[in-house]
């Protein structure tokens, strides 16, 4: 049985101060790793600072992003090397805001995805589709291709240890969700997807996690789905009330 997954983006949120105190607020409280694993995502400057806080508790600390270079003239970037030397675990790659406002591309988190596993880092890989793409009937073949790529070159072992988070992007941050038939169809795809390309067994060892508007009143429903390990989470994963009550959902 896979283990599910809950991971709060903060995305561009918080001062120091707030996010000390979230940390202080849920890192005795989440569930513990062998229920779910708890994941927060935060801004570049506290990584270091939140990792010292939480240590020696099941509350685990992500990066939003990261270039795929270990080091060099890269002004303004954080490598792996940097992520995984402060304690950083987990680390967000190919977000639709990434993709759209930074030009991401699916090259580029294919080159990020070798790099997380190259410095012990968890990569959680984002996919997912405009309402244009879904209305126009692409959403299958897009995120199909968008999963091939990001897992190129990756050995089977590292595919089972890879997270995807399918995000539809007409649902991020709008108040829309995807209905959990409709969430959970296209992981479903996802892992076929990904045993066609790599094998049955990693298909079944991937975790595929779903991210759009998910808060504590539809997280139940969606993490019933057969093929939904957990949930990537934006705003609903701010205040610690609500993060908490997400993980316990993924303890169930």
């Amino acid at each position: 049985m896979r283990k599910k997954v809950i991971a709060g983006n903060w995305k561009m949120n918080k001062v120091l101060a707030e996010a000390t105190q979230f940390v202080a607020d849920t890192k005795d409280k989440v569930p513990g790793a062998d229920k779910v694993e708890s994941v927060v995502c935060a801004p570049f400057p506290y990584l270091s600072e939140l990792v010292q806080k939480s240590a020696g508790t099941d509350l685990e600390i992500a990066a939003q992003n990261m270039h795929y270079e270990e080091s060099g003239a890269f002004t303004g970037e954080v490598s792996p090397a940097m992520l995984k030397d402060i304690g950083v675990s987990y680390v967000v790659l190919g977000h639709s805001e990434r993709r759209e406002y930074f030009a991401e591309t699916d090259e580029t988190v294919n080159k990020k995805a070798h790099a997380a596993f190259k410095h012990g880092l968890t990569p959680i890989i984002c996919v997912g589709e405009t309402l244009e793409q879904r209305e126009s009937n692409q959403t299958m073949d897009l995120v199909a291709d968008q999963v091939k790529k990001a897992l190129a070159g990756l050995t089977e072992d590292q595919v089972k240890e890879t997270i995807l988070a399918y995000e539809p992007i007409w649902a991020i941050g709008t108040g829309k969700t995807a209905t959990s038939e409709q969430a959970n169809e296209v992981c479903t795809h996802i892992r076929i997807v990904v045993a066609e390309a790599v094998s049955t067994d990693a298909a079944q060892a991937v975790r595929i996690q779903y991210g759009g508007s998910v808060k504590p009143a539809n997280v139940d429903e969606l993490l019933a789905q057969s093929d939904i390990d957990g949930a990537l989470v934006g705003g609903a994963s701010l205040e610690a009330d609500s993060f908490l009550k997400l993980v316990e959902a993924g303890a169930k």
